[in-house]
């Protein structure tokens, strides 16, 4: 098991998919912590009683059915579904909206979700998804990319309230794939993955709703930093020290 996550941990964003399915085939006594514990590519579904398109993934779904956050229906129809609580319910349907402003000023478009449900230890669990298709047919406002995807997962789970105060755990996950394909550079590919923990010990007086917020924002600007850092500045460095600018390759050259 711990050689299967290491191998999921290093495969690429687009061929997850293709190995779990390889891995569940090879190791079918441990399906359930793999299909638990292994974060694939969002995939969307349209509510077809608002029209709206909602996020797919292990925390909406039972059996083959997916309960969407805008009408609370699962599709395809499932007649003893699990739902949120009365009180969690409203809290969801508050959450989804607030978090879709928040990625229309930090993503300019893509499709976000919100999902909430009790857990056992007198709390709850929320899960905010974003899925931002950046290529040139997708959802983003400036698709310059041949094919460009942004998947983002965070998972909280808020304790009980004590004394005022709330402890919180976020796990986050974002998968990136981008695919460049320009007659001066030729075609790039590049993709992969980070998952980061934080937890805080928080005042409830602001609501959870903004306690959530907070991290989230915070979570997403450290993930970023990170992906830029290893994915992107590690990506320069190579191609800079393999295929330096000409002039950096002249001052290299002995004299003659």
């Amino acid at each position: 098991m711990e050689a299967a996550m290491g191998l999921m941990r290093r495969m690429p964003p687009r061929h997850s998919e293709t190995a779990l399915s390889a891995l569940l085939s090879l190791l079918p006594q441990h399906s359930s912590d793999l299909l638990s514990q292994v974060d694939l590519p969002l995939q969307v579904l349209c509510d077809v009683d608002n029209g709206k398109e909602f996020i797919l993934c292990e925390y909406n779904r039972d059996a083959d059915s997916y309960r969407s956050p805008w009408s609370n229906k699962y599709h395809p129809p499932l007649e003893d579904g699990p739902y949120p609580s009365s009180e969690l319910r409203k809290l969801e349907i508050e959450a989804n909206d607030i978090f879709a402003i928040y990625r229309d000023q930090y993503y300019e478009g893509g499709i976000s979700s919100v999902y909430m449900w009790e857990d056992d230890n007198e709390g709850f669990v929320a899960c905010f998804l974003i899925k931002k298709d950046g290529s040139k047919t997708g959802h983003g406002r400036r698709g310059c990319l041949e094919e460009g995807a942004w998947d983002a997962i965070h998972v909280i789970e808020v304790g009980p309230e004590e004394e005022g105060t709330t402890r919180y755990c976020l796990t986050s996950t974002v998968m990136l794939s981008l695919t460049t394909d320009d007659e001066s550079s030729g075609t790039f590919s590049l993709s992969g993955s980070l998952r980061r923990q934080m937890n805080m010990n928080l005042s409830v007086a602001d609501g959870h709703l903004c306690n959530m917020g907070k991290m989230i924002e915070e979570m997403e600007g450290k993930l970023r930093n990170s992906l830029d850092q290893v994915y992107f500045g590690k990506t320069r460095e190579m191609v800079c020290t393999l295929r330096p600018p000409a002039e950096v390759a002249q001052m290299r050259l002995p004299d003659s």
